[in-house]
């Protein structure tokens, strides 16, 4: 653990008054960071946001950890901005063939944008959340969002679309804890989430059934054919939003051993190959996105093509174009590529198209 957990030289000190605004989830995690900076002498303030009717329940429990606390709770509504902003996008992508994380998408533009003006509108000169990730001023003025000191909780890739508005006020209290001790200071302060298990699923899909989530809004993906690696005609499957690269399980077909998705065209047909072959040598890439706002620079990267993946080495060519060092397992196309230099977020963009 370390005592530094403002962003940069600039955070070191602060004055009696200063506020900060935390991002209330009901979780263990944003109920500790409220701990943690009002031992530090911080004037703490709690949001919570209502993205939609599925985080009542949440809502309901960051009342309960608010009043365990003994910080005032402001509910803050975003339902139009998250179906707009997320919601539409993720189904949208799903029935196009590509795979979507709708967290790095909700992050920049409803729920850190939501906190700050909320922030602004109490005078609070700080937000803050429970994410493993650190900030870190890299110049004067300029700031970087790094990875947390934890690598298995690191959660840098979700928030890797964040921009210096942001940045320059984030406190993430977490960023060198592990989880275990987090939770640990939960139960020493007697929190009813101490030991709830972590949400693993999609925040607006509770069941994790994202498929049967889509068709109910009466939408569905391109109809096709399975291609089997052979180049034979499997027969129809059961519409695209329902594969993903890299894909093994779920498949419904009888190959006589293991088969993974290879390619969604877009035609719909969803092109498979024989396992162990799902590695790729490079990806295009769209969105581009740097927290500086200047263009990515040509040259070596590690670079992260999901969040629960590790780092590999690649070459980027400063426009659109990756390549990795050695093959990388399914770069799904409307994942997020991550650059990072040693443990900095460098930019990242939204996977295109993998590379044979």
């Amino acid at each position: 653990m370390s005592d530094a957990f403002l962003p940069g030289s600039g955070f070191s000190t602060f004055e009696e008054a200063d506020r900060v605004l935390v991002g209330l989830s009901g979780g263990v995690d944003s109920a500790v960071c409220v701990s943690v900076l009002r031992q530090q002498g911080f004037e703490v303030r709690g949001a919570v946001i209502r993205f939609s009717d599925a985080h009542q329940p949440a809502v309901e429990k960051a009342r309960r950890a608010a009043q365990a606390l003994g910080v005032p709770l402001t509910v803050l509504d975003a339902a139009d901005a998250f179906e707009k902003e997320v919601v539409a996008p993720f189904c949208a992508a799903y029935c196009a063939g590509r795979t979507p994380n709708p967290c790095v998408l909700c992050n920049p533009a409803v729920k850190f944008r939501l906190l700050a003006a909320e922030a602004d509108r109490q005078g609070c000169r700080f937000i803050a959340t429970g994410h493993y990730a650190r900030v870190e001023e890299v110049g004067p003025g300029l700031y970087a969002l790094a990875r947390a000191t934890s690598a298995a909780r690191d959660q840098s890739y979700m928030l890797c679309r964040l921009g210096q508005d942001i940045l320059a006020r984030l406190c993430l209290p977490l960023g060198e804890f592990e989880k275990e001790d987090v939770r640990q200071l939960a139960r020493e302060l007697g929190l009813p989430c101490a030991d709830e298990p972590d949400s693993m699923e999609i925040c607006f899909i509770p069941d994790g059934d994202y498929a049967a989530f889509i068709e109910g809004r009466g939408l569905s993906g391109k109809a096709g054919r399975f291609i089997g690696p052979d180049g034979a005609d499997l027969g129809p499957h059961k519409g695209v939003l329902r594969y993903t690269l890299g894909q093994r399980k779920g498949l419904g077909l009888a190959l006589g051993r293991p088969a993974f998705v290879k390619e969604i065209r877009e035609n719909g047909d969803v092109a498979l190959g024989w396992a162990g072959e799902e590695f790729f040598s490079g990806m295009r890439l769209e969105g581009l996105f740097t927290p500086t706002g200047a263009p990515l620079p040509a040259g070596h990267y590690q670079v992260k093509v999901r969040s629960a993946a590790a780092p590999v080495s690649c070459t980027f060519d400063g426009n659109d174009l990756v390549r990795f060092d050695e093959p990388a397992r399914a770069p799904a196309p409307g994942q997020s590529a991550v650059f990072y230099g040693g443990d900095l977020v460098l930019g990242c963009g939204f996977i295109a198209e993998a590379l044979a």
